[in-house]
């Protein structure tokens, strides 16, 4: 049975609550195995004998709506590329000075080249993003509240996408990923 690292988007912001311990049980009854969170911000690790992954998302994405009562996009990756991910984030040089905080945003499809040469002209004072693959990097030299940049206006150039801080993709790397 492979594993998978899945992220969702945009749960528990008001009003879209799920609850880390409900959605445990949902998903262990419903096929998937050694279902672990991270966090209230829906970070997920399991186990299924489903080799798709867009099956493997259809469900999650279905489970989850019927349980909850509103749509969540679902990103899949596996212990491998979480792991490649946190490795390359930490070996990427700041592009700007005064570095505050650092992003990756987990999209669902690959953006296009011109996007991500849209994406990566993003030069807003204090505001620097890098597309790699399938993920977005984020540089910021001030508050992610004080930035013009944001999950929702990334969306509207990639699609279903979802961000988490830096510390916490390390984090779960250290906790799900495979060592290279």
């Amino acid at each position: 049975m492979a594993v998978h690292i899945a992220f969702l988007r945009a749960v528990n912001v008001a009003p879209r609550w799920v609850k880390m311990e409900q959605l445990r049980k949902l998903l262990s009854n419903n096929g998937f195995d050694d279902v672990e969170t991270h966090i209230q911000s829906g970070n997920i690790r399991l186990r299924t004998a489903m080799r798709s992954r867009a099956k493997i998302v259809a469900t999650l994405e279905r489970l989850i709506e019927d349980e909850f009562g509103f749509p969540v996009p679902v990103v899949l990756r596996t212990p491998d590329q979480l792991s490649r991910i946190a490795a390359h984030a930490d070996a990427l040089p700041d592009p700007i000075d005064g570095v505050q905080s650092r992003y990756v945003t987990f999209c669902v499809e690959t953006p296009s080249f011109d996007t991500a040469r849209t994406i990566g002209g993003w030069e807003v004072d204090g505001e620097r993003l890098m597309v790699d693959g399938d993920e977005i990097h984020w540089w910021l030299a001030k508050s992610a509240h004080q930035a013009k940049i944001s999950n929702a206006r990334i969306e509207k150039l990639v699609g279903p996408a979802t961000t988490r801080d830096l510390k916490v993709v390390r984090a779960l790397a250290a906790k799900w990923g495979n060592p290279a």
